[in-house]
């Protein structure tokens, strides 16, 4: 019961004003980087799946619970790419869909490196239901009704530098800000609670060092800014072991420390799984965040690689 009020506290709080990300929060997006950046779409010769399913707080009613699936992959053999991105995210008594088409074109600025140019058009569908929740005050009018709805149309655009071992990306997911303060507003006329977007801004950067013919070591960094937040940036330190296993953690600014493992069961199968340990005030009432994620690649031209996929 504690917990269930503790998270309606934390959500209305946020109905205000918030000074917290409002996108979904994934650990293991340096394997996709299409969860962030249209740029990467059709980066690779072949095609990319991705199933990730994210259990954040666990024990803590009422917290974030988030399913993505992605593919994405080149357009014939020109320079173009395409992806679909979609997304579920359930949060307290909110609910959020999203549905994304991503498209690239990848122009050649070296003699090993190319850059990405990507556009995302879509949106997301956002639900709000009174009816699960506890509250003490009947008559305000805020819990008057039951459900609410909302279709909010985006567009996204990124920029993706890449070669076969290193990486670079700037994008902004969610061009169109409804408004810049609030994820969530209460009409003082009708109580009616209303979804809002906010925009946020990534940097991404990486790089594969092979520090022997069975261990690469991947450091690579995510900075993340949204409109009156602080500043975030995610740390990672990734080494892949015989071509097979990837093993490695991150530094979540304010946050968590995140271990990761991803098992490279073949050329097009791969699992993966990270556990964050929170370190904030959560702590206190969950026990931790679990991830799993799922990749096929598939395509012609995967059975040709001589090297593993770093990025």
């Amino acid at each position: 019961m504690y917990k269930k009020l503790l998270m309606i506290v934390l959500l209305l709080s946020g109905a205000v004003n918030t000074n917290a990300q409002q996108d979904i929060l994934l650990s293991q997006y340096m394997f996709n980087h299409l969860l962030l950046n249209p740029g990467y779409a059709g980066s690779k010769d072949y095609m990319m799946s991705t199933l990730l399913y994210r259990k954040q707080w666990v024990n803590f009613e009422g917290a974030p619970e988030t399913q993505v699936a992605s593919i994405h992959g080149p357009l014939g053999l020109t320079n173009f790419g395409w992806g679909v991105l979609l997304s579920h995210d359930r949060i307290g008594v909110t609910d959020r869909t999203d549905a994304y088409l991503n498209g690239a074109y990848h122009l050649k600025v070296g003699e090993k490196m190319k850059l990405g140019l990507g556009l995302r058009f879509g949106g997301g569908y956002y639900s709000y239901n009174n009816a699960d929740l506890k509250y003490w005050d009947s008559g305000d009018p805020v819990f008057e009704g039951n459900r609410t709805t909302k279709f909010l149309p985006n567009v996204g655009a990124g920029l993706y530098l890449y070669s076969q071992k290193f990486y670079a990306g700037l994008s902004v997911p969610t061009v169109i800000s409804y408004d810049p303060e609030k994820t969530l507003s209460i009409d003082p006329g009708s109580g009616e609670v209303v979804p809002r977007q906010v925009r946020h801004s990534f940097a991404t950067a990486g790089v594969a060092l092979e520090l022997h013919p069975d261990v690469v070591m991947k450091p690579s960094i995510l900075v993340k800014y949204v409109d009156n937040a602080p500043l975030e940036a995610d740390f990672n330190l990734n080494f892949l072991l015989a071509n097979f296993l990837w093993v490695g953690g991150s530094y979540r600014t304010g946050d968590a420390l995140v271990g990761l493992v991803e098992f490279q069961l073949s050329k097009k199968l791969r699992i993966g799984y990270s556990y964050d340990f929170t370190f904030t005030d959560i702590k206190d009432y969950s026990a931790g965040s679990h991830e799993f994620m799922l990749g096929y690649d598939f395509g012609y031209d995967i059975m040709k690689m001589k090297t593993p996929r770093y990025f």
